[in-house]
């Protein structure tokens, strides 16, 4: 189709599938779980779980639905922005297959709660413990969600600069995405420094980078390749 070929076609489609990423994330955190999760209190939240389970489930699917477009945005973004600058290119695909490998893996712990409350209480395991272990699940999927978070805020910041400097989007669009991918970045680092500290500061940083990725993803999906701006080659294609 004439809609998705080319150097056009890869950047609409990497915007189609940033933005399907980012709608998965916010059905999963800002839906499923937050309808379900009682920050610091495992009792409420094992209530809730085992009272809807299909919406926690729901969560967990819309996490893995946000890998996989993630994965794919990574592949056709590489392509697009390589023309550019090859090795930075490289450079920043790896960085956010790693940061995408490291959100998959805090996956374990957020199925855990399901699994330890299916047929709770378990033989040397009372209720009591069982709620203490998905209390702790949780707050080990939200420490290996902040390192993931770290990653793709470097990520960002990378594509953001590829963006500014191909000219192909809008400076302003290239330079907020680098500037929210840079801001959380460091909050989230300094969130593992000092908890207490960056606590309050982690959600502000998490929806600014989103927003300067959704105007990322938009652009894309709009954007047309300037005269200066590599074609495709045969080789890449």
């Amino acid at each position: 189709m004439k809609l998705f070929a080319g150097v056009e076609g890869k950047a609409r489609i990497a915007g189609l599938f940033t933005l399907g990423a980012m709608a998965a994330r916010v059905l999963g955190d800002a839906v499923a779980r937050a309808a379900l999760v009682v920050p610091g209190n495992g009792r409420e939240t094992a209530r809730n779980i085992g009272d809807y389970p299909w919406l926690y489930r729901a969560g967990e699917a819309a996490d893995v639905a946000m890998l996989c477009a993630m994965i794919v945005a990574t592949a056709l973004l590489y392509a697009l922005f390589a023309p550019v600058a090859r090795n930075l290119a490289r450079v920043a695909a790896m960085i956010s297959l790693i940061g995408i490998a490291t959100l998959a893996a805090s996956g374990v712990m957020t199925m855990a709660p399901l699994v330890l409350l299916d047929g709770a209480p378990h033989p040397g395991i009372g209720l009591a413990e069982v709620h203490s272990l998905v209390q702790l699940s949780l707050d080990l999927r939200e420490a290996v969600q902040g390192v993931g978070r770290i990653l793709i805020g470097l990520y960002l910041l990378l594509i953001g600069l590829l963006a500014f400097r191909s000219g192909r989007l809008p400076r302003v669009i290239g330079l907020g995405l680098a500037l929210g991918g840079f801001i959380q970045m460091v909050v989230r680092s300094v969130a593992l420094i000092a908890p207490d500290l960056a606590h309050a500061m982690v959600i502000q940083a998490d929806i600014l980078a989103l927003i300067a990725e959704a105007a990322f993803a938009l652009a894309l999906l709009i954007s047309r390749r300037p005269p200066h701006f590599p074609a495709e080659s045969a080789a890449d294609s």
